[in-house]
């Protein structure tokens, strides 16, 4: 949703509102009051909710009044971004702009926010976890109010690549995937603000496995160029057992050997349709993303997509590619 082509007079309040129903309801102030262009979705995820936002600068607060009035009894969990990054005050903690990173408040204390410049925007992707989805001692999870989670390595990494999906591609999911994919965004938050709370044994052993095999899979995504990458290196790399790597896999829709050969493929089919790699070959393409037998790599492409690499090259620079 956006409020662009609303009148200017309206677009202010227009997004308080949102917000206050959306999200939690806080009282909103701006500088760009007057002329307030913002965008904000909402999608539900069965066990868990996420909001995403973008907006001029602004100050918002939720003092106790209000929090005593009305509270949706969640943890939030943003993912702040944009050229002038929110920041967030809660019980004498203040996180200063948490551009890049991650940052947790509690809808159910009083709390303040905004942005430190007068220009620029900012931009949230905000995971809504309810309380009793959270597992995490409330005394402990008080230690990570209003402070910086990194999410440039680790869970918080996965964690964000996952919530950074979920908002491009949630549209194109059912219900019941949908709700999948909340209870595997709710695990993975959990064992990330464990990891920094010193809780992981409050975590239980399904949400870690949940969480694991999400890590491998950002693992298999980050490292499909090595020829090496195989069922035997990712568990010696997770230091697990090969029968555990298979175990976590055995719920999914495919073995993890067969994941690992699907994701090959389609990076050699998106990169054979793109024009500015005309001048290398299909065998030098298919040994980037893993493949060192050529023959095998034909073999493979054709019984996946019904056509040899030659031809889907050829018909990707016409147009004419069928259907699937």
């Amino acid at each position: 949703m956006s409020n662009a082509g609303m009148p200017a007079a309206e677009r202010f309040e227009w997004f308080t509102d949102t917000v206050s129903r959306g999200v939690v309801p806080v009282t909103v102030s701006s500088p760009q009051a007057g002329d307030f262009e913002a965008e904000a979705a909402f999608l539900g995820l069965g066990p868990v909710d996420v909001s995403i936002h973008t907006h001029p600068a602004l100050r918002s607060s939720r003092p106790a009044a209000l929090t005593r009035r009305s509270d949706p009894e969640q943890y939030q969990l943003a993912l702040v971004s944009g050229e002038n990054p929110m920041w967030i005050s809660q019980r004498g903690t203040d996180s200063g702009p948490a551009g890049g990173d991650l940052v947790l408040w509690d809808t159910s204390r009083p709390f303040e926010a905004g942005t430190r410049d007068e220009h620029g925007t900012s931009r949230c992707l905000v995971l809504h976890i309810p309380r009793k989805e959270f597992p995490i001692n409330p005394d402990k999870a008080d230690r990570l109010l209003a402070r910086r989670i990194p999410a440039q390595r680790g869970t918080g990494a996965i964690l964000v690549r996952f919530l950074t999906s979920l908002g491009e591609h949630a549209a194109e999911c059912g219900p019941e995937e949908l709700g999948r994919l909340g209870a595997i965004a709710r695990d993975l938050a959990a064992v990330c603000l464990a990891e920094h709370a010193d809780a992981s044994r409050e975590v239980d052993a399904g949400a870690r496995a949940r969480a694991l095999l999400e890590r491998v899979k950002a693992f298999i995504e980050h490292n499909l160029d090595d020829p090496a990458l195989a069922p035997g290196t990712i568990a010696e790399r997770h230091h697990m057992s090969l029968r555990s790597l298979h175990l976590l896999f055995q719920d999914e829709e495919e073995s993890v050997s067969r994941l690992i050969r699907r994701r090959r493929l389609e990076r050699c089919r998106a990169d054979l349709a793109r024009p500015e790699l005309a001048h290398q070959s299909v065998r030098d393409l298919a040994a980037r993303w893993g493949f060192a037998n050529a023959s095998a790599f034909g073999r493979a492409f054709r019984e996946a997509y019904g056509l040899t690499p030659r031809d889907h090259r050829r018909l990707s620079v016409t147009g004419a590619l069928p259907e699937r």
